[in-house]
């Protein structure tokens, strides 16, 4: 009796995700193989703490000094806001494919996808550069020196890898993630925990010591400085909405998904953050950028050799892990333009394999990557930081798209009708959300004070060049002219949800 209703119960919640999906234009073709964990492991390894911290401590530690870890908590609380707006949306909305649906059922196809072709660049730089940044972790393991041909070489192999996985099935994406969140948990606060209660060498008054990283002046500009230190952190929690109809009972798990992702991620980061600051045998070298690479040291001499190399292993499958789910996000957005005839070949970009992931939008996330680190290998030496500058601001610019479109869905009189709903707190929290990115956006955007034009100006310039080109192609190929779905249709699509 207990096995054949537990088949029947599974059955009727697909079907009724299929139904929910065909109110909203839809066939469903996916296997909705992705639980509640599964979709929170793919969120998480795209947000890598792990990621996160260790390609921004020295930056932070060297800009801000240790009161740097406290844009953690500031970025953590806005980003949690933004999450919530995201819940609303993704319960009402369960679409592949994430920010360009919902902007487009929210707002308008234009601008839907003016917001999806910044993110879709965003997400295949910040793919490369993950890929690009894994290959030292590789190389140490191995023993080699990382030249530009075996860095060349090690990031393709990343990029190759998490292709075959992916092709594989959602099912293999889902077991890669969880291995993925593990080592995540194991790198990030089991290596947090051990260094601030067996290692520690600083005391936590030190989290309020500048280190006179503000010269004579005020530490307040110094601080606003190093907010990078939060920003480039808490994103990838939209990763759990790309793959909305390969989740079960996505209306209830996305939302939840999302929530785990920024609360959980936070937090992680938060106790690594820490743990390197209260184990750093030299703070003050660390701050002067003396120490270019502060936490393989703090390792080493925490952990010994032994004990760094495994952590290398878990560093590898953290990177590994968010390579694989930068993809799979990506790929998933360029399926959803290719099924709503959005984008040239769309008909080729929407096929799905026999294991039912969709393979040309995979192929594509992963050669153009491949191009890209062929042009940083063949460019001049910090092309990589160079490209990839924009990236953090694409995704911030992403993200406010789908809060802006929200708000003037509300003031439409849209009240959300999916199971996650904020209720009347729903216009404060995104209100707020709205007003904590643009702060954010200009945080990213304003030009750097070195004197080199381009790298000053990098960030802007990166974005401007991709609206631009979305802009003309826009206006040139009227991209969606054929098109049949829905657009601004929340308040109607609220009504017939309600009706049942």
């Amino acid at each position: 009796m207990t096995t054949d209703s537990a088949p029947r119960s599974t059955s009727s919640s697909s079907s009724d995700d299929d139904a929910h999906l065909k109110k909203l234009g839809y066939d469903g073709n996916f296997n909705r193989s992705l639980s509640l964990w599964g979709t929170f492991a793919l969120g998480f390894t795209y947000l890598s703490p792990l990621v996160g911290v260790y390609s921004l401590f020295a930056y932070g530690i060297s800009l801000g000094g240790p009161p740097s870890i406290f844009w953690l908590v500031i970025v953590g609380t806005g980003q949690l806001l933004v999450a919530l707006v995201f819940g609303e949306v993704v319960s009402q909305y369960p679409i592949s494919g994430g920010i360009y649906p919902w902007v487009r059922r929210l707002s308008s196809a234009r601008f839907a996808w003016m917001a999806a072709w910044v993110y879709i660049w965003a997400i295949i730089v910040t793919v490369t550069a993950v890929a690009e940044y894994g290959t030292g972790f590789l190389a140490s393991l191995l023993g080699l020196q990382p030249t530009k041909e075996l860095t060349l070489f090690l990031a393709i192999a990343f990029l190759v890898v998490a292709l075959v996985v992916n092709l594989s099935g959602t099912k293999a994406l889902a077991r890669v993630a969880k291995i993925g969140l593990a080592a995540e948990l194991i790198g990030v606060i089991g290596v947090g925990l051990f260094l601030i209660l067996f290692e520690r060498k600083n005391d936590f008054s030190v989290l309020f010591d500048t280190f006179g990283t503000q010269g004579d002046g005020s530490y307040l500009p110094v601080f606003v400085g190093a907010a990078l230190t939060g920003l480039f952190l808490f994103y990838g929690f939209e990763a759990c909405g790309e793959v909305a109809e390969e989740v079960s009972n996505p209306a209830k798990a996305i939302p939840r998904a999302m929530i785990m992702t920024i609360l959980v991620g936070g937090f992680s980061g938060l106790i690594a953050f820490l743990g390197y600051i209260l184990a750093a045998p030299d703070l003050a070298s660390i701050v002067s950028g003396e120490d270019a690479d502060p936490i393989a040291g703090i390792l080493e001499s925490s952990l010994g050799t032994v004990g760094a190399k495994i952590f290398l292993v878990v560093a590898l499958t953290a990177f590994l892990s968010c390579v694989l789910s930068l993809q799979a996000a990506g790929s998933r957005l360029l399926y959803s333009f290719g099924r709503d005839k959005m984008m040239p070949g769309h008909q080729w970009l929407s096929e799905l394999s026999s294991k039912k992931v969709p393979r040309n939008a995979l192929l594509v996330a992963c050669i153009v990557p491949i191009l890209i680190c062929v042009l940083i290998y063949v460019g001049q030496d910090g092309l990589l930081n160079q490209i990839t500058a924009f990236a953090v601001l694409g995704i911030y610019f992403a993200f406010q798209s789908v809060v802006f479109a929200s708000l003037l869905a509300r003031l439409k009189g849209w009240k959300p009708a999916g199971p996650f709903s904020l209720g009347v707190w729903g216009m404060l929290v995104n209100v707020v959300a709205l007003v904590y990115g643009v702060i954010a956006m200009i945080l990213l955007a304003t030009p750097g004070t070195s004197g080199d034009f381009l790298a000053d100006w990098i960030v802007l310039i990166g974005l401007a060049l991709v609206l631009a080109t979305g802009f003309i192609y826009m206006l040139i190929a009227r991209p969606g002219r054929n098109s049949s779905i829905p657009e601004g249709d929340a308040v109607e699509i609220a009504a017939l949800l309600r009706e049942g």
